[in-house]
């Protein structure tokens, strides 16, 4: 008898949930499906009920992290600097960076940088590519409504999204990666700081990197 829907659902859920939490900590490479069964606690037969392939969970694995992080965020919210903001000092706080609930999309594209896998490599560059878009919608909106102090021009916006997202995912991947706390949170303001000073948001940069 086959198992019902809802059922077929939670369990892919938590192959996915898995999954993401080794690629994140490992890397597409040095993840098996065995050890990514075995933290869901199925068979290792089971997979292939569910995913034609590792290459096709990671595909999942890659888009529901971003479908639920900040950046998902950051594309349905409203055109303002202040949530542009928050979201990026929110983005680098320690203590979120610590409890959220699952890893950001900044882990997984640490963790794949300079992969020779082909399809991990095309799905890197499109999840990058992907951000990137997200940020330069919201800045050429920004500052075409004259709420940032640089040029709506493409080749500013794309300068600007570029160096973003540079210190997200460079700060966040090097914090987790250390032990020391007190360094951790110097890695943060910095990029904090580097952000807000790339929006032009000085008046918001202190209060950010005190909060």
């Amino acid at each position: 008898m086959p198992y019902p829907k809802e059922h077929r659902y939670r369990t892919k859920e938590r192959i996915i949930q898995c999954a993401t939490e080794l690629f994140c900590r490992y890397g597409f490479d040095k993840v098996s499906i065995g050890q990514i069964m075995k933290l869901a606690r199925m068979t290792h037969g089971a997979f292939y009920a569910y995913f034609e392939s590792k290459e096709a969970l990671y595909n999942e694995s890659l888009h529901e992290t971003l479908r639920r992080s900040r950046v998902a965020r950051l594309a349905k919210g409203p055109f303002s600097v202040k949530h542009l903001t928050s979201l990026v000092t929110d983005y680098l706080n320690l203590c979120e960076l610590k409890d959220r609930n699952g890893p950001g999309p900044e882990a997984i594209l640490f963790n794949e940088i300079g992969s020779e896998h082909t399809e991990v490599k095309r799905l890197y560059e499109e999840a990058y590519e992907r951000m990137k878009k997200i940020l330069e919608t919201r800045l050429t909106a920004l500052s075409r409504l004259k709420k940032l102090p640089f040029s709506a021009d493409s080749e500013t916006i794309g300068e600007k999204s570029r160096a973003i997202l540079a210190a997200l995912v460079g700060a966040v991947a090097i914090a987790k990666s250390i032990s020391q706390e007190e360094e951790q949170h110097r890695i943060l303001q910095a990029a904090q700081t580097q952000i807000l000073a790339i929006l032009g948001v000085k008046d918001f940069a202190k209060e950010a990197v005190t909060s």
